[in-house]
């Protein structure tokens, strides 16, 4: 992922006008359409798949905060590690939205509603409250009402308007769904990646928001309506076949105006796996392989966490001839650690430092580099350095306090001569490569790996595999029946129905791997697999196994249950933070339902003092619960309004204040603002 581009005017203009293009309408030109001319059927496949960058990015650092991945970039690993937050990554999903989507919906209703079209104005009515409803998530308050109005400097909204405007234009957008097109109006099917054109699922998607959206209400005894989530949940997508996803491709090498991203990828990737400094972490690596302490790995572990060659050795060739697959271990951001102790993977960042993790190498020769232990940390890292060489075949050679190592041609290794980072093979990045991002004219786009050079794709050595969701022609999951039955069984839970909520649990586990395999089995049949093991099905032998073993409820369920087998299925997404909020994180003081995410907490390098101002777990204000709205449009800007209604948005301790779902009561959330 390229760094995004500040364009400061841009945004001011997007906030004050109908459209971005609104000011060049001087003639209409059919070489040149305008924002009056441009076909709707045009315009929709745009607004999907600048949605699916937006919330790519969006999901991408939230599951970052969430516990999903470890990124070694500065940026987000101040959400994935230091919790020390920085207001740097809150400019692009705001960014994004606002130019890329947000002005382009009020366009497409409009156009539509003069053409009678009302499936498109009911499209349009989707993305603004999948966008503002995404807004509000992050950042709390924001423009909303006065949002391509045309004031120039715009009064921002609390979060209970902007929730319930969304609310409302799915509601509208259900109706919409349910009318007759005038004459001439165009089928959606002429414009939609997602759905096909298919009015049915575009309904159930939106009773699906719905019930996602009902569902963050939970800490509201005032608002909160669990018959009213299963109903919504009853309309809403009923099998993986009524999911709404949004496609990726590999088959161009576009790349967008704004970012230089690929415009056809799956928006996950052009964040998550775009670049090398994301890896699987610890805490998402122990729910796939030791899930309710069982010590049974998922079937879904080997397609979710990636993997590289190791232990390679070429044939005359230059080729690989033999290998074995070193699948990658968890960075551990939470977990207590002694910098002091013997390095090990489990203290690796508490000696290393936040951001210090290593991306491989290829070695297309024999490659010598020399270690010094001179300042070393513990003097029983040089003797296990040397255990460690020993083990893996190396030759080395030791003078005094320093070890020299030999890796052979066709090895992976850490180019650096820091013995700290010598051993960060064990983390594999998440990275996956397009035709527009390898860089190796000669790799097929059938060949999804990441190689760290030419030379490695010419011996034919894979640094990645990649993670399923975050492929470049992964799906990006919009809605989806799994997520569905989850809610279920959160609901009936708290409703205290525990049969009914078993049953949607298991079924939310089945349906999930139902997804995954369809989607490996359609990748084995395009060509995928052959080049990468990690896109091939499931062996249905381990997915029986596991359905039946202690890694999974039987019988009975509870609420962390419930959540961990939706925060796996989750994956990349938004929503796994939600949840956590939701429940207050690990503070375990949500109902009688216990800690939900255990293991989840600050680690040895929090510096996040001045962020997150509560003094323990079960203060709201000690964990993450908001962004910082971006710091030049909203802060600098437009600033007189942003601070008349939130008096503490310029505050470093924004991130901490509860947004408008995530508290009890109007009461306090007005307190947080203005006290």
């Amino acid at each position: 992922m390229k760094k995004a581009k500040y364009i400061i005017m841009g945004c001011i203009l997007i906030l004050s006008l109908p459209s971005c293009k609104k000011f060049l309408d001087v003639n209409t030109d059919p070489d040149s359409p305008n924002n009056q001319s441009v076909l709707i059927q045009n315009r929709v496949p745009w607004i999907e798949h600048f949605y699916q960058y937006t919330s790519g990015v969006t999901n991408y650092r939230t599951s970052c905060l969430a516990g999903v991945y470890y990124t070694n970039s500065a940026t987000p690993n101040t959400l994935s590690t230091t919790w020390q937050c920085s207001s740097a990554n809150s400019t692009t999903p705001y960014q994004t939205f606002f130019v890329e989507v947000s002005s382009n919906i009020v366009d497409l209703y409009n156009s539509a509603q003069k053409q009678g079209a009302y499936h498109y104005m009911a499209i349009a009515d989707v993305f603004h409250a999948l966008g503002y409803m995404e807004m509000l998530d992050l950042y709390g308050e924001m423009p909303y009402t006065e949002a391509g109005t045309g004031n120039p400097s715009p009064s921002p909204d609390d979060g209970k308007t902007i929730y319930n405007g969304c609310m409302a234009k799915l509601n509208e957008a259900i109706n919409l769904f349910g009318k007759t097109q005038e004459t001439g109006a165009p089928a959606i099917s002429a414009g939609d990646l997602w759905n096909g054109g298919d009015i049915n699922k575009w309904i159930r998607l939106c009773w699906g928001l719905k019930a996602r959206y009902m569902l963050k209400l939970s800490k509201k005894a005032d608002l909160y309506n669990a018959d009213s989530i299963l109903y919504c949940l009853s309309k809403g997508p009923q099998s993986n076949a009524e999911n709404t996803v949004g496609p990726g491709f590999n088959n161009s090498t576009v790349t967008d105006y704004l970012l230089g991203d690929p415009v056809v990828t799956n928006g996950n990737f052009d964040y998550a796996a775009y670049g090398s400094t994301n890896r699987i972490s610890q805490f998402h690596y122990n729910l796939l392989t030791n899930l309710r302490g069982a010590g049974v790995v998922d079937p879904r572990m080997t397609k979710i966490v990636p993997a590289s060659m190791a232990n390679v050795q070429l044939d005359a060739s230059g080729r690989v001839s033999s290998f074995v697959w070193n699948r990658s271990k968890g960075v551990d951001s939470y977990n207590p650690q002694d910098q002091t102790a013997p390095l090990t993977l489990t203290n690796r960042l508490a000696v290393g430092g936040a951001t210090t993790v290593a991306t491989a190498s290829y070695a297309a020769a024999d490659t010598k580099i020399t270690y010094s232990f001179t300042t070393a940390k513990n003097a029983n890292d040089q003797p296990n350095f040397i255990a460690a060489q020993a083990a893996a075949g190396r030759i080395y050679t030791v003078s005094g306090t320093s070890v020299t190592v030999t890796y052979k041609a066709g090895s992976l290794y850490i180019n650096n001569p820091s013995y700290v980072l010598a051993g960060d093979t064990a983390f594999v990045n998440l990275r996956s490569s397009a035709l527009a991002t390898s860089g190796i004219p000669a790799q097929p786009a059938t060949d999804v790996n990441w190689y760290p050079s030419a030379a490695a794709y010419t011996a034919g050595v894979v640094g990645s595999t990649g993670s399923f969701q975050v492929r470049p022609v992964s799906d990006q999951e919009i809605l989806t029946y799994h997520e569905m039955c989850f809610i279920k069984a959160e609901v009936y839970m708290r409703k205290n129905e525990i049969g009914n909520a078993y049953t949607a649990y298991r079924a939310g586990i089945q349906a999930h791997l139902d997804m995954m395999q369809a989607k490996l089995t359609q990748w084995k049949s395009s060509g995928y697999a052959a080049t990468n093991p990690d896109m091939a099905p499931m062996d249905q032998t381990a997915i029986n196994t596991y359905l039946a073993s202690n890694a999974v409820a039987q019988g009975t369920v509870t609420m962390q249950d419930i959540m961990l087998q939706k925060y796996i299925a989750m994956g990349c997404s938004i929503e796994n933070w939600n949840d956590m909020r939701r429940f207050n994180f690990s503070a375990g003081n949500v109902g009688s339902f216990g800690v939900i995410y255990p293991g989840y907490q600050r680690g040895p390098l929090f510096t996040g003092q001045a962020q997150l101002i509560g003094g323990t777990p079960a203060d709201p204000r000690y964990w993450i619960r908001r962004w910082a709205l971006p710091p030049v449009y909203e802060i600098q800007y437009n600033s007189i309004h942003t601070l008349n209604l939130n008096h503490h948005a310029g505050d470093l301790s924004i991130w901490s204040m509860p947004i408008w779902w995530d508290c009890a009561t109007d009461d306090e959330y007005y307190g947080y603002l203005t006290k």
